[in-house]
């Protein structure tokens, strides 16, 4: 019995709806967006907005939380669902992405990093990354990984799918919770074959799920797309497929044409905070002149409780002088559209109407 167990209702293509369930008893909807909460948090947003608009998992990052407050104090106040308050499934990455973003020292056994808080020295290695998280104690966990910029030279894909795959194991061996999923992420750049190899020796290890990280950070969509594809070709159809820090609505399609099941991304709330609102329509910047007098809502099609009380003139006003309240309903939309595109794929797959889907998201997001 795996940690995180997941059920395919229905096929359209490689597309796949379903659910995932958790070993707390938590059910996913699949395919998934997942918000990012970095901070424990997601900016803006408490728990009773998650469940009103309808999350179903939120991500929070483990770096962030090992340096504030501290992975011990998360565990002396019950864990990280009893301290945001969010009681549905959480995800903590490896805090490995935010590492590499720093420029560590990385050798064969971890990596040594300064603190953006502080600047003090820590070191993270595959077991401690799985302690840290044993302690936050969300629902599933991610190994820590190696992630290389793209493009990068062949040599350091290479070292980074073999370090990858040799955290990964020690990862799995450490791994102590069984109430709590620990999920494999395969690397490999652009390079199809060092996607599939990655994938193999991930399987190889076994994990109750798998992801696919290290795209999104640089390279086209043309060349994503295929390497994603390389991956999940050799991966189980019985696990659940995690496409790591893709949000865009042209990308989430592609990646659940792939045969994707959960995706998270910053994108959705890092418009809002600055103004950039999803619609049906496409991209509109809030802070155009052009909508100080518009008393039209955000999405004349979104049902969200923002698009249902306040104008476009309204909310660009509050983003002009920079009224915290702003940013937050921006925030509120975003998410709720997200949810809502997301939820139309699901309803597409299942009714056999993706390939339509995703033929019209095409036009409008590219």
């Amino acid at each position: 019995m795996n940690a995180v167990n997941v059920t395919i209702d229905a096929v359209d293509g490689d597309a796949r709806a379903g659910r995932a369930c958790t070993a707390t008893g938590h059910v996913i909807s699949t395919p998934c967006f997942i918000p990012v909460g970095t901070r424990g948090a997601i900016r803006g947003l408490d728990a009773d907005d998650l469940r009103a608009l309808g999350v179903e998992i939120v991500l929070a990052n483990t770096y962030h939380l090992m340096l504030k407050p501290g992975a011990d104090v998360v565990e002396t106040v019950g864990g990280l669902h009893r301290f945001t308050g969010w009681d549905g499934p959480m995800l903590t990455d490896s805090g490995g992405f935010q590492v590499f973003s720093l420029r560590p020292k990385v050798d064969d056994a971890g990596v040594s990093f300064r603190s953006a808080y502080d600047g003090g020295t820590h070191r993270l290695t595959p077991e401690s990354a799985v302690r840290i998280q044993e302690q936050l104690g969300a629902d599933i966990q991610m190994v820590l990984d190696v992630c290389p910029p793209l493009p990068s030279p062949d040599a350091v894909v290479r070292t980074a799918v073999d370090r990858t795959a040799a955290w990964a194991a020690r990862a799995r061996a450490a791994h102590r919770r069984s109430d709590q999923a620990l999920f494999g992420i395969v690397q490999g750049g652009v390079d199809e074959a060092l996607r599939v190899e990655s994938a193999e020796r991930t399987i190889e290890i076994g994990f109750d799920g798998y992801a696919i990280g290290g795209l999104s950070v640089g390279e086209r969509r043309d060349e994503m797309v295929p390497a994603l594809r390389a991956a999940i070709s050799v991966l189980p159809a019985d696990r659940v497929r995690y496409l790591m820090g893709v949000g865009d609505p042209g990308g989430l399609v592609e990646a659940v044409a792939a045969g994707v099941d959960l995706f998270d991304c910053v994108l959705p709330t890092r418009h809002g905070r600055h103004g950039t609102v999803l619609t049906d329509a496409g991209r509109l910047n809030l802070r155009n002149a052009r909508f100080a007098s518009d008393e039209r809502p955000l999405d004349p099609a979104c049902p969200c409780r923002v698009c249902r009380r306040w104008s476009r003139a309204y909310l660009r006003h509050l983003l002009s002088v920079r009224e915290p309240t702003g940013p937050r309903l921006v925030t509120v939309h975003n998410v709720a559209w997200t949810l809502r595109f997301v939820g139309a794929m699901r309803d597409a797959i299942r009714s056999g109407r993706f390939a339509a889907f995703r033929q019209d998201t095409a036009a409008i997001w590219g």
